[in-house]
């Protein structure tokens, strides 16, 4: 089967879906018709088509500028803010969690010291913790520069089932700075 005849199983509509679908950014109606080889009043009439068939659905064709790209339904809005509010909590990396758990157990701390436990920048983490609501800016350090403080929210006692950082697991440092030798790795 040659690569045309593959597309034709689907329909010109659900081929500007497809490709609104992954396009990061608008695209025009002569790029679609450039991919699909189509003439570009083709691809206008299938994208009018395509916005017929989402009137009433969760997606919509947003038109710019003589560009279109594939949106969320503006009806959905709130209810999407809501759901990427918790979804941008529900997942951390392991950055994220090393990041929290040096401000959970030192705070009020700097980015500096962060940096200074983790071995690496902290800037990228640290943005994305603040935008997640987990660490706020708990005000100035006296030192040089002045660096802001980092502490942690009600919110991140919240994501992690917490009534207060009494209740965080006691940190040993002691055992955390011994080497393993080859025998604890064994035991383990």
């Amino acid at each position: 089967m040659s690569e045309s005849e593959h597309f034709t199983r689907l329909s010109l509509s659900a081929l500007l879906e497809a490709l609104l679908f992954v396009a990061a950014e608008p695209v025009s109606a002569a790029q679609l018709a450039t991919v699909l080889e189509l003439p570009v009043s083709e691809v206008e009439a299938g994208l009018h088509d395509l916005e017929s068939t989402l009137d009433g659905r969760g997606l919509r064709l947003l038109w710019h500028g003589g560009r279109v790209q594939l949106t969320s339904a503006p009806e959905a809005a709130e209810l999407i803010e809501r759901f990427l509010g918790l979804e941008a909590t529900s997942r951390l990396s392991r950055a994220a969690l090393e990041t929290l758990s040096i401000i959970a157990y030192q705070q009020p701390v700097t980015r500096p010291q962060i940096d200074a436990v983790r071995g690496v920048n902290s800037d990228g983490v640290l943005k994305s913790l603040l935008s997640k609501g987990l660490v706020q800016e708990a005000g100035r350090a006296d030192g040089p520069g002045r660096p802001i403080l980092y502490s942690t929210t009600p919110d991140f006692l919240r994501h992690f089932g917490l009534n207060s950082l009494s209740e965080l697991p006691p940190l040993d440092l002691l055992e955390m700075a011994e080497p393993l030798s080859g025998d604890d790795v064994l035991k383990g």
